[in-house]
């Protein structure tokens, strides 16, 4: 049984360390600086291979003494993003692998630099988008003969949406605040290029029910570089009802608050609701030519909640925790597959949806709606230990 450590008892870090631990392969340690936490989450989950630690992540002294002590194989960040590169920092120094969730371009390219030279594996963007989103696009470009244009499209909506935002906060604050305030990179052209945050708007439509999608920042991962030189047009945009970007344009741009954050955090978590009602929308779609022909394929899915040992958790949970658990398991089966900086695309999709974590993006999950939700108890707000 491997030891791994798990930083963040949140929203995802709860499904991470309960995922890893039922698996019978792996023992979590599972820290949060916020006193007794993690040791709600151990107590909820009452798996004998999770163990509980009060831990503040961004103390390195502290960081490194418990990882001395308790000796884990890897680290995976489920914290925000503007933590990770301490804790990238000390796995490097202390011969970890390393694995997050961050969407931050500056992050990741800090973390890709501590990964030279290094024979443990870092791993960054190992969600949902980026993450995910990267692996599908990837299937389908090896499907061309030549690539002219990579959409990556993703979307965490609550299904009933009925506010003016129509948008529930499934995800980091922090993290959706970064990805519609910071520049975004894109490929035009054939040359890489920022493009603005909230810009590029346009209309998909999808089994029949119509959304919008716009510029955002990270979900491009590194898969423009993979393919640099070799295609014409990639980008990644995040997928919404209509009418939101017009709203979030109104906070972020007309009333400047993409220059007082902490203002609209404190906006957004006050008038926005939490739900575990979501859907998770996946649409890449690829052009190019294929056996002397121009043609276009598209991997589309939604992911719906869904029940994982006797618990309901919300798509973006599922999603997100299952992309990060499916690398982990794929590199730490395969210590000598990966060394260094592994992006996304290096794992292939049959292998991520074959694989136990990644399976849960291979089914996507009932639609549960709400009287299923009332029968079991589960509607208003699920267990303190979501976090």
């Amino acid at each position: 049984m491997q030891e791994i450590l798990v930083l963040g008892a949140g929203k995802i870090g709860v499904l991470i360390s309960g995922l890893l631990a039922e698996s019978g392969d792996y023992h979590v340690q599972l820290g949060d600086s916020k006193p007794g936490i993690a040791a709600e989450v151990a107590d909820a989950h009452d798996n004998k291979n999770i163990s509980a630690f009060d831990l503040d992540a961004t103390d390195q002294e502290s960081l490194v003494a418990h990882i001395r002590e308790h000796k884990p194989v890897a680290v995976i960040s489920s914290l925000p993003y503007f933590c990770n590169i301490a804790v990238a920092e000390v796995a490097r120094q202390e011969g970890l692998h390393y694995f997050d969730l961050t969407e931050d371009v500056e992050v990741t390219m800090a973390v890709r630099k501590l990964a030279e030279g290094a024979t443990e594996v870092f791993a960054p963007q190992c969600g949902l988008a980026p993450g995910f989103i990267s692996i599908a696009a990837n299937e389908l470009i090896k499907h061309f003969d030549t690539i002219k244009s990579v959409k990556m499209r993703v979307g965490a909506l609550p299904q009933h949406p009925n506010n003016v935002l129509k948008y529930s906060l499934t995800w980091s604050t922090d993290g959706i605040i970064n990805e519609y305030g910071n520049m975004c990179q894109s490929v035009v052209d054939g040359k890489e290029v920022d493009v603005l945050p909230l810009e590029g708007l346009e209309k998909i439509e999808i089994d029949g029910t119509r959304y919008e999608a716009f510029n955002t920042s990270g979900g491009l991962g590194s898969l423009w570089e993979t393919y640099e030189g070799k295609v014409n047009t990639m980008n990644y945009k995040t997928i919404r009802y209509p009418g939101h970007c017009e709203q979030i344009r109104l906070l972020m741009n007309g009333l400047k608050l993409n220059h007082d954050r902490d203002t609209l955090k404190r906006i957004l978590e006050n008038a926005v609701p939490q739900t575990l009602q979501d859907v998770v929308v996946i649409y890449a779609a690829v052009t190019g030519m294929q056996d002397n022909e121009f043609r276009e394929e598209n991997y589309v899915n939604k992911v719906y909640p869904r029940v994982v040992a006797g618990r309901l958790w919300s798509a973006i949970q599922i999603t997100t925790a299952a992309g990060i658990c499916s690398v982990v398991d794929i590199v730490l089966s395969n210590p000598k597959k990966y060394e260094g900086f592994v992006a996304q695309e290096q794992f292939s999709l049959p292998d991520i949806l074959a694989n136990r974590f990644g399976q849960f993006y291979a089914h996507g999950g009932s639609n549960i709606e709400s009287s299923e939700l009332v029968a079991r108890g589960e509607t208003g707000r699920q267990r303190a230990t979501e976090g």
